[in-house]
């Protein structure tokens, strides 16, 4: 009997070219981002710049240093079981409350269903230290189809106007659990 090696997986970009036919549909000026072959799934704008971490995967609006936001997204799959029942809102008010940043306002909590998903987010309001700045951070925790993901999206509050419509579109966006068998088709099949 062999033994099998443990692999330190990475994420892998990679870019292919569309068929013409493609399914893929966004909004103008976005483009989809998709994890997992379908694990998570959301529109962003086009010409913000892509960072990749261990757990996670980063959006900035400019290439840091001179980034004025940051929105990042994680999943996770779900081992088989009922998830229904999970409790997401009370799981989302304790992360508030257990917030260390320098909370000046929380924000009421928003709930949606689409497909076999269940999400809600909230905002909170916190003094940056660092440029002693007031900013926002918005928090989603969505739930279905064997997929859990966290985006949070952390921006200043003199670039609410410009940068509210960007949560909007991944929250309108946001798919969970709906697998690419092509990714240069965009054919899905449900979990």
């Amino acid at each position: 009997m062999s033994k099998r090696k443990k692999h330190n997986l990475q994420w892998i970009k990679e870019t292919l070219e569309l068929k013409e036919d493609h399914n893929w549909k966004s909004k103008p000026g976005t483009r989809i981002f998709v994890a997992g072959r379908g694990a998570l799934r959301f529109d962003v704008p086009s010409n913000w710049h892509f960072e990749l971490d261990t757990k996670s995967f980063r959006f900035l609006d400019k290439e840091p240093p001179n980034d004025d936001c940051r929105l990042e997204a994680s999943f996770n799959l779900l081992p088989p079981g009922n998830w229904a029942d999970f409790p997401l809102v009370r799981l989302l008010k304790q992360t508030v409350r257990d917030e260390k940043r320098n909370v000046v306002e929380r924000g009421e909590f928003i709930q949606f269903k689409r497909q076999t998903a269940r999400i809600v987010w909230t905002q909170i309001k916190f003094i940056d230290p660092q440029e002693n700045r007031e900013a926002y951070s918005r928090i989603c925790i969505g739930l279905g189809s064997g997929v859990q993901c966290l985006i949070t999206f952390d921006y200043w509050v003199d670039d609410a106007e410009r940068l509210i419509p960007v949560w909007d579109t991944v929250m309108e966006s946001l798919v969970l659990g709906l697998y690419i068998r092509d990714p240069r088709t965009g054919l899905a099949f449900p979990d």
